[in-house]
């Protein structure tokens, strides 16, 4: 692997050490209003998926990236309207409800749009994608 993915990896992995607590610091202010922590939370999550997944893999299309992380964050928050059991089962665990969440809410949507286009920013700021 060149060095330069390696550092561009390691760029990644020290944005999305930062992202996560700013993510869950957000979310989970008693501070800030609920509006707030849902819309700053969701956007913080957009920007991990991004971050994922040019870490997981560098040489992705930035744009694609975008795009499909916020594709499949849409259809994630469209399956919170589908609720047998065995996926309640899952959401009823800590990482359930982080990852696919446990309530459907049209509000989220713009969040996740602005989400990925700050993401694509905030890669594009850190100088790997032109």
């Amino acid at each position: 692997m060149p060095i330069k993915s390696y550092r561009q990896r390691l760029v990644f992995l020290v944005n999305i050490l930062a992202i996560v607590p700013l993510g869950y610091g957000i979310r989970f202010s008693h501070i800030l209003p609920e509006y707030v922590r849902d819309a700053g939370g969701s956007i913080a999550y957009q920007i991990l998926l991004m971050l994922l997944v040019l870490f997981i893999y560098p040489p992705a299309n930035l744009r694609l990236t975008a795009i499909w992380v916020c594709v499949a964050t849409c259809a994630i928050e469209l399956l919170q309207l589908y609720q047998p059991p065995w996926l309640q089962a899952i959401r009823a665990t800590l990482p359930g409800r982080l990852i696919l969440g446990t309530t459907f809410s049209r509000s989220d949507f713009p969040a996740y749009f602005v989400g990925s286009y700050l993401g694509w920013l905030w890669v594009e700021f850190l100088g790997f994608r032109f």
